[in-house]
């Protein structure tokens, strides 16, 4: 195996969670958890857009994200109009997925979650 991908799909969550500075708060300490290194951290949202200019569809107002780890990376998806969040992390270093996910329900306030592992490589 050469490194585990957990995706984690969270609904019913805590949408004063889904801004800049909460997410990066989420990364550090998702980092600390997978013992890694964070680096670049790079944002999609509608930050500093006009007002005219935000997205309005259910499907893409919210904020990407993604956390570069010095083993792969950490991506963000939040969806504001529907309260859910989508995760997924990936490192080829072993990490306690279980934690991992006990960790992002309790940040996010998730009231219903499914998570998927794939083990990546032979």
């Amino acid at each position: 195996m050469y490194g585990i991908e957990t995706i984690i799909d969270l609904q019913g969550c805590d949408t004063s969670r889904f801004n800049r500075k909460n997410i990066k708060q989420y990364f550090l300490q998702a980092c600390k958890l997978l013992d890694v290194s964070p680096e670049d951290c790079y944002f999609w949202d509608d930050y500093r857009v006009p007002k005219e200019k935000r997205q309005t569809n259910p499907k893409t107002k919210g904020t990407t994200a993604i956390q570069f780890i010095l083993t792969s990376n950490i991506t963000i998806h939040t969806l504001d109009l529907l309260e859910t969040v989508f995760i997924n992390i990936f490192s080829c270093k072993d990490y306690n997925t279980e934690l991992l996910e006990e960790f992002t329900v309790r940040f996010f306030g998730s009231s219903n979650h499914k998570v998927t592992l794939i083990e990546r490589g032979d």
